[in-house]
């Protein structure tokens, strides 16, 4: 649980660096790509690339690329049909498909967590909903696609760990998460990628690095250690914990407008059906 909470706190400043530094400056596509290659420089190194078994290797870059190079692609994409509020309103779906993708590998239905994962998207709804418009629902699959993608890679690499023990430290395969999304991502960008809108500050280069070695590297590789460590429903909800905090992060630092009577209402529901889960799922 400690390392879910790290990694909320540190993806909550994450966010607010993309939207202050990043969004519109420079070309998404891009972005994306260099968190991959700045990750993939601290943890490559890491990796071992001989004695490690084939389906771990194999289920490691299919994590990578759904997680990190899918998930990603549909959510910029997402932004061409949505406003920014129906984006951030359309995650909080995600704890749903963590719980139904673990229900799925384990052949089971377990409705306290399934009861969990619906409340905590109910309580991100209250804090985020601020209407939608006409002619979205092409956005809404893009991101729902987004969520189903994240928390596939999340329950992925969960069971990735269970079914193929290797002994080694989990820093030292992780790389190959990396090499998934970066089969992904490089294709994207040489597709879509915008050159004219590529970083050309010390303070976008500085964001980007710290995106890449914070939130990708350090983030995501803590994320999903920590994942292997808490039930389905305790990880379906941390992925919608980053919201309240996130708009906290927002109001202190950048001094955003934030409705503080939702923010608590929805972040008090958040902690209620984390307390139903502990108390309540079976043994």
């Amino acid at each position: 649980m400690k390392y879910l909470i790290f990694v909320t706190l540190l993806w909550a400043f994450s966010f607010s660096l993309i939207d202050e530094y990043l969004a519109g400056q420079v070309d998404s596509d891009f972005a994306v790509l260099s968190r991959v290659l700045f990750a993939g420089l601290i943890l490559l190194p890491l990796t071992r690339w001989s004695g490690v078994r084939s389906e771990l290797i194999t289920g490691m870059v299919i994590v990578g690329a759904l997680q990190f190079g899918v998930t990603y692609l549909c959510l910029y994409r997402s932004f061409l049909f949505l406003s920014a509020p129906e984006v951030l309103l359309f995650t909080i779906m995600t704890p749903v498909f963590v719980t139904i993708f673990d229900d799925a590998l384990n052949r089971r239905f377990q409705p306290i967590a399934l009861l969990a994962a619906l409340l905590a998207v109910i309580g991100a709804g209250v804090i985020r909903y601020d209407g939608i418009t006409t002619g979205y629902l092409t956005g809404f699959f893009m991101m729902q696609l987004a969520n189903a993608s994240f928390a596939a890679g999340q329950v992925g690499y969960k069971y990735l760990i269970k079914w193929y023990p290797t002994g080694l430290p989990p820093i030292r395969f992780f790389g190959y998460f990396y090499v998934g999304a970066f089969l992904i991502t490089l294709p994207t960008w040489l597709m879509f990628g915008d050159t004219t809108m590529m970083p050309h500050s010390p303070t976008h280069w500085m964001v980007l690095i710290w995106l890449g070695v914070g939130a990708s590297a350090a983030g995501l590789f803590l994320w999903n250690h920590g994942g292997t460590k808490v039930d389905a429903g305790t990880l379906a909800i941390m992925n919608n914990a980053v919201i309240p905090v996130g708009l906290l992060v927002n109001l202190v630092i950048w001094n955003r407008d934030a409705d503080l009577l939702r923010l608590g209402i929805g972040a008090a529901i958040m902690v209620l059906a984390l307390w139903i889960n502990r108390r309540f799922r079976p043994l």
